[in-house]
């Protein structure tokens, strides 16, 4: 996101300088920025793993949006005390789980490779990365470096690719992208309004079990009092006293 915010910022000042630095035109033109830049979301990083240890990350993922990763491994030289090029016989599994825990990718790839799947259910996904590193004697102790990138709706499209395939002039790839960059904005709107209507149903439902247990305790302590008042009736009558 802090990239996306970056090129949200030069396509701000490009247009500034266009325009002779008109705030009135900027104030207009920034919502619309603002919303295609949430649009397009994705996240690279590198992380270590041992021989046997799994990672997982947890994403935040529309209904029926496209997900593509890309990675690439590195194995530490002890010789040269630097990260080389993982050999191509070293491999890594990567399997992702839905919000209902179901597998919806389970795959094995190269050192270096790209998966990519698209979410039926909106929520948290579960992306796990592991190596087949117990297989080779070459990693045995040592540590892997994993560079992972993972781009998620409009964003994890290659529109050069798009429109070599599909012959599109520039202004008609530029409104394709406009549109999709829409339709994302949309899903995630979907999403957000899910979101909020689950929250909402689970804060009604705390209310009620709170109010059903604010009755029932006030029941039972009604009931011990009327108890212990005819209990104590009970004993001074036996005593005599009343």
């Amino acid at each position: 996101m802090a990239v996306e915010r970056s090129a949200l910022g030069a396509r701000a000042g490009v247009w500034m300088g266009a325009r002779g630095g008109s705030r009135r035109g900027l104030a207009r033109l920034f919502p619309l920025l603002l919303l295609l830049g949430l649009a397009a979301r994705g996240s690279a990083l590198y992380f270590h793993i041992g021989e046997t240890e799994k990672k997982c990350f947890i994403e935040e993922i529309p209904d029926e949006t496209m997900v593509i990763g890309n990675y690439r491994t590195q194995l530490y030289d002890k010789q040269r005390e630097e990260y080389q090029p993982a050999t191509p016989g070293l491999g890594m599994f990567v399997e992702v789980k839905d919000p209902d825990d179901k597998v919806i990718l389970s795959r094995q790839y190269g050192s270096e490779g790209r998966f990519t799947f698209t979410s039926h259910t909106p929520g948290e996904h579960q992306i796990c990365l592991h190596s087949n590193s117990t297989k080779f004697s070459l990693f045995a102790g040592g540590m892997l470096r994993v560079h992972l990138d993972i781009q998620v709706g409009e964003h994890a499209n290659d529109y050069a690719e798009i429109a070599a395939k599909d012959k599109l002039s520039e202004l008609q790839l530029r409104v394709r992208q406009l549109v999709e960059q829409v339709e994302q904005i949309q899903k995630e709107q979907n999403y957000q309004r899910w979101r909020e209507e689950r929250f909402r149903q689970t804060s009604e439902s705390t209310n009620q079990r709170v109010l059903w247990w604010s009755i029932v305790q006030t029941l039972i302590l009604v009931a011990i009092g009327v108890w212990q008042m005819r209990h104590l009736k009970s004993f001074f009558e036996a005593k005599k006293l009343v």
